[in-house]
């Protein structure tokens, strides 16, 4: 019988597995950073803020919303939105129906700059990840990312997609309409 005090230790093929994730969980984002830095100017964290915005009902959503999508705290995201603001692309405004709720509107120019950085982007998300993978190993990937985010967070709510209503096309939501 094992010692209760005694740590559960990850075993070889687990270990391995945990570096190769670890190892993952820092090159991608880097990866992904790099190339709109280097395509679009943008970091990754404006990238998902300007797109999450395309994807919502006229373009707009509650900070605290774009928050959850963007994975973001919100001084966080009130500090990029900021910066967005002074290139035109985002503007805030407070919600006419709660004036102590702050809106994020996506502009023309906004839009616009989402639908000139998308096609690179996704090339390069298909090219690092999906395009590395089986059809099954995608699903599989989809799953066993849902299960540890659950585990982290039960209640996150991009869990089961995305965390507002969106008219998003069907093929895919990176792929913004206007």
């Amino acid at each position: 019988m094992s010692d209760p005090a005694e740590p559960r230790w990850l075993d070889d093929e687990q270990l391995s597995n945990w570096l190769a994730l670890g190892a993952m969980l820092i090159r991608l984002p880097a990866a992904i950073d790099a190339q709109l830095r280097r395509d679009a100017q943008l970091s990754h964290f404006e990238y998902q803020v300007i797109a999450g915005l395309s994807m919502a009902p006229e373009r707009t959503l509650r900070m605290s919303v774009l928050a959850a999508f963007s994975e973001g705290s919100l001084a966080r995201l009130s500090q990029v939105v900021a910066r967005l603001e002074k290139r035109g692309w985002v503007r805030r405004t407070p919600d006419p129906s709660d004036g102590r709720v702050t809106l994020a509107i996506l502009t023309d120019a906004g839009m616009d700059k989402v639908v000139a950085t998308a096609p690179g982007h996704v090339a390069e998300v298909r090219r690092l990840v999906f395009d590395t993978l089986t059809k099954a190993q995608q699903r599989q990937l989809g799953d066993s990312s849902r299960r540890i985010l659950r585990a982290i967070d039960p209640d996150d709510p991009c869990l089961d997609g995305l965390p507002f209503d969106t008219a998003a096309p069907e093929t895919g939501h990176l792929t913004p309409e206007r």
